[in-house]
């Protein structure tokens, strides 16, 4: 018989990108980009583009909408995103995290 997995061995054998909410990074063009980390001040996205520091993108998420934000640093996996803090800011994390939430593993 084949051998039972808990959620455990499953969130180890998934990749790092498919336990990611994809979203859309809006630069001059969409690229696809993995929300690692949300707050209401803003995010880590895992991303191939390298908007220069201080462009100002767009972040789509499937469920929470859209939101400006200003690039806040760049690593080698991603890129750190600064929203302006108010009430939509924090709509937009708390719909995200929900979201988020909400999937099933």
């Amino acid at each position: 018989m084949g051998q039972a997995y808990t959620l455990d061995d499953r969130r180890r054998m998934a990749s790092r990108w498919r336990r990611r909410r994809m979203c859309l990074l809006v630069t001059t063009e969409a690229a696809p980009a993995a929300l690692r980390d949300i707050s209401a001040t803003g995010a880590f996205v895992e991303t191939r583009v390298r908007p220069e520091i201080g462009a100002r993108v767009e972040l789509r998420h499937p469920e929470a909408g859209s939101i400006s934000a200003s690039v806040q640093s760049a690593g080698e996996d991603g890129i750190a995103l600064r929203f302006d803090y108010g009430e939509r800011s924090v709509a937009f994390a708390l719909s995200a995290i929900a979201a988020d939430m909400s999937r099933p593993s």
